[in-house]
């Protein structure tokens, strides 16, 4: 938003955008976990979620996932615009997890453009519009979202093969979800690297996309030579480079459009 906007947008459509979009995320999450109840119960990650423990009925759980979704779409829609939103949570809700997530290992790939959402939801907010920019910024997410969760899923590869989910930390060898990982991620960085010449970014964005973007791409190459040596690949230390990463990116970007030069 402050990128569109070429500095500090209205505080009050911050606000407005930030609680229509958090309404947004915990309808999807909701959904996810009253559709994924059945295999969250047999995993270790998932076992302690409400719905699992009996804390909340999946009636109750329903019933809080279309409230939120309806309330979400109510309150963009009198403040910005609801479609970008009502899209992200029928693409995370039906096209992920009712459709991708149990039949192939390529489910986070495509399933992860939900994520990529928020971006133009932001954009769009502030100028009524969508450029080349946000979408930069779209594709961006799309590439980060599998060397972020593939680790997390070798991290779990028994847990997921229990219950029959293929992700591809539990069907691909350490080395092949390894190589994968370096493939995103250079092309994360990229993708980043993109908005430079579209945006006019700045020195600040330009430096830390090469220096941030440097240290992600160095992880993910420990991560495959490790596994590559036969050692203990360690994929928790890519998972949360990965969400520092993006984060120091996005503050960057946050950053560079309010400095004078």
């Amino acid at each position: 938003m402050i990128l569109a906007a070429r500095g500090l947008p209205d505080l009050w459509l911050i606000f407005a955008t930030v609680i229509g979009g958090s309404l947004s995320a915990g309808s999807a999450a909701a959904f996810n976990m009253y559709l994924d109840r059945d295999i969250d119960a047999h995993m270790q990650r998932t076992e302690n979620r409400p719905l699992v423990t009996g804390e909340v009925s999946p009636r109750g759980a329903l019933t809080f996932a279309w409230t939120l979704a309806a309330v979400s779409t109510v309150w963009l829609w009198i403040f910005t615009n609801p479609l970008l939103s009502v899209g992200a949570i029928f693409f995370y809700v039906v096209v992920y997890t009712m459709i991708l997530k149990r039949r192939t290992e390529q489910n986070i790939v495509w399933g992860g453009i939900a994520g990529c959402f928020p971006v133009l939801i932001g954009w769009s907010a502030v100028t009524g519009s969508l450029s080349w920019a946000p979408f930069i910024l779209f594709a961006l997410v799309f590439l980060w979202t599998p060397p972020h969760y593939w680790p997390l899923s070798m991290k779990y590869a028994d847990q997921y093969d229990e219950v029959d989910v293929p992700m591809l930390g539990a069907t691909r060898s350490g080395s092949q979800v390894g190589l994968q990982v370096i493939l995103y991620a250079w092309a994360t960085v990229a993708c980043s690297l993109l908005l430079i010449p579209v945006a006019s970014m700045g020195l600040v964005y330009t430096a830390s996309a090469l220096v941030f973007g440097g240290w992600f791409v160095y992880e993910s190459h420990r991560l495959y030579s490790r596994a590559v040596q036969g050692g203990e690949p360690r994929p928790m230390r890519v998972f949360h480079a990965s969400i520092t990463y993006l984060t120091l990116l996005f503050v960057a970007i946050a950053v560079d459009p309010l400095l004078p030069f």
